[in-house]
């Protein structure tokens, strides 16, 4: 009884690891109909890493909350008028490198 019992858990330990694999998104090709219909996750969860990038390439490790809600704002209208665009062009387009 000890081995169906052991051979059950382990099924069910692989089970558990199967359903909580890691899914992996790749940002330059997200297109911004993607973007603004939730086919690949939550539109804000791709703003936050664009947001983030996007400071990175400035050295700014500052987080303004207002300013990431317009932006956020800003790109899903965008994103809403340009559904074939990759959702990174137009964060390029709308933001840039210096803004």
């Amino acid at each position: 009884m000890s081995k169906a019992l052991a051979s059950g858990l382990a099924l069910v330990v692989v089970a558990v690891a199967s359903a909580q694999a890691q899914v992996t998104i790749d940002v330059s090709k997200v297109t911004c109909e993607q973007f603004t219909g939730y086919r690949i996750t939550n539109p804000q969860n791709i703003a936050i890493w664009l947001n983030g990038y996007h400071n990175a390439k400035r050295s700014n490790t500052l987080v303004d909350t207002q300013v990431f809600a317009e932006n956020f704002n800003k790109l899903t209208q965008y994103c809403i008028t340009n559904p074939k665009k990759l959702v990174m062009q137009a964060a390029e387009t709308l933001l840039g490198d210096a803004k």
